[in-house]
């Protein structure tokens, strides 16, 4: 039995380009027990199943090659957008750490997340962009790292790269946990450059106590599954 993926790019520019592709797949008895083996056939850093759709909340669960995850910034707000441009009035994603809330910016769609929910990325600060740009990811055999740099920090830009081998990731395009953590330590609002020129946006929200991250994602395409 075959299975269908959505895939959309997550977190891509201005013009659409750059992102993190997500696959986006729904639940089904072909799918069941088989996750990890999917995620792992599409190959992307992860992909997000959905259980159930019950009014206005998506119930998922999302998986990188390695196995499942309690939480994803680039899935989750991925979905968001692909269920809002579908027509699907979602208010919430509810994946196994918590719910996250859904608000949509005109083309950029965001969710709240808890710092603590994300993947404890190890933050390493460098002296300019450049340096960032220059890392070699051979230089991290394990371990989940985001190296970054200010490009502009009056204006709160940042320039990032992560590199997660512990989740199967050799370096990710675009990471909604890391700029939810990197948000969080520096403690206001940034525009994180990611990758090749992927771009999120985040907003401190509760005093600090929740991060809202997003972006805009890309039409989708499917993909199938034999």
């Amino acid at each position: 039995m075959s299975v269908m993926a959505s895939v959309v790019n997550v977190f891509v520019d201005e013009v659409g380009d750059h992102g993190n592709p997500l696959g986006i797949v729904w639940a089904s008895a072909a799918t069941k027990k088989h996750e990890a083996e999917i995620a792992a056939d599409l190959g992307f850093s992860e992909t997000i199943f959905i259980d159930e759709i019950s009014q206005d909340v998506a119930h998922v669960r999302i998986f990188t090659p390695a196995g499942e995850v309690r939480f994803g910034g680039h899935p989750v707000v991925g979905l968001a957008s692909w269920l809002h441009e579908a027509g699907d009035d979602i208010r919430t994603i509810s994946c196994a750490v918590g719910s996250a809330r859904v608000r949509v910016e005109g083309e950029r769609v965001f969710v709240n997340a808890m710092p603590e929910w994300t993947t404890n990325f190890v933050l390493e600060r460098l002296s300019s962009p450049e340096e960032v740009l220059a890392v070699d990811p051979e230089a991290y055999s394990e371990g989940t790292f985001c190296v970054w740099a200010w490009i502009d920090e009056e204006a709160g830009v940042v320039r990032a790269r992560v590199f997660a081998p512990d989740l199967g990731i050799r370096e990710d395009s675009a990471t909604g946990s890391a700029a939810i953590r990197l948000t969080a330590e520096l403690g206001r609002d940034l525009q994180v450059v990611q990758g090749s020129g992927s771009v999120l946006y985040t907003h401190r929200r509760n005093l600090g106590r929740e991060i809202e991250v997003g972006g805009r994602t890309s039409p989708e395409r499917l993909v199938e599954l034999a």
